[in-house]
């Protein structure tokens, strides 16, 4: 990521457009803007960025498609802007591949610590897999799809079908909490979940749940996917971010 990270505000409402733009601008950030969907494809083309701010509710192509192109051809940065209370969107921004949201009418200055911390997540994630020794190749395993069969570590999980198999082809037990959070790590490699990004993903209707009893369901998945759960390497913890599942990780 450059020094000064560049930033595209994605918004068909030119007046909020233009003050997340300016406010921004002033805080250190390369700004540009766009108006819909089309035009930050064309920003894109031109230079690439390292966050958009995307607004939900556009005309034409809304922000929830265009993020899921954006996550399907990139590692960009994604923070959605979605109308107060909108559970749905929210969660379905974050299913797509949004990064993190904020609540319409925007306060800046959260909207600012937001953007900060995923730009802080993408670097320490960016560190943390360069860093990890490459792995061997894997041993061969069963063919299967590669969309519906992943490979933790030293464990198999089929979304299909949910279940999680060891080394040796035996299922491993797997709670439907367990299964909501390796399916939420399996389907976003090599980037850092937050604990509420993993609440909301994991439980997606309202539910309630503590941040921290994320780390409980991790400690016991933890065990069911690693060689050495004291030391994870499937699953990492980015200290102060949140957690990333490595998908070289050999165990």
């Amino acid at each position: 990521m450059a020094e000064t990270p560049a930033i595209i505000v994605c918004d068909d409402e030119p007046d909020l457009r233009e003050a997340v733009a300016e406010y921004l601008a002033r805080r250190g950030f390369d700004v540009r803007r766009a108006e819909d969907g089309a035009a930050l494809r064309r920003q894109l083309a031109e230079r690439m960025a390292d966050l958009v701010v995307l607004d939900i509710a556009m005309p034409g192509e809304d922000g929830l498609s265009v993020a899921r192109a954006l996550r399907a051809e990139s590692d960009i940065g994604i923070v959605m802007l979605s109308a107060a209370g909108d559970v749905v969107d929210r969660v379905v921004g974050l299913e797509v591949g949004a990064d993190d949201y904020v609540a319409k009418p925007v306060d800046l200055r959260e909207l600012l610590a937001r953007l900060r911390a995923v730009l802080r997540r993408r670097e320490a994630t960016a560190a943390a897999i360069g860093a990890a020794p490459a792995a061997p190749a894997p041993v061969a395993a069963p063919p299967a799809p590669a969309t519906h069969r992943i490979r933790m570590g030293r464990t198999w999980l089929d979304l299909d079908a949910r279940r999680l198999t060891g080394p040796d082809g035996q299922e491993i037990p797997l709670g439907p909490s367990e299964f909501a959070l390796l399916r939420a790590f399996a389907e976003r490699p090599g980037r850092v979940l937050t604990r509420e990004v993993l609440l909301d993903l994991a439980h997606p209707r309202g539910d309630e749940h503590f941040d921290r009893s994320i780390d409980v369901r991790i400690a016991r998945i933890r065990r069911k996917v690693e060689a050495v759960p004291d030391r994870p390497a499937v699953i990492r913890t980015i200290r102060g971010a949140g957690y990333v599942f490595d998908p070289t990780a050999e165990s």
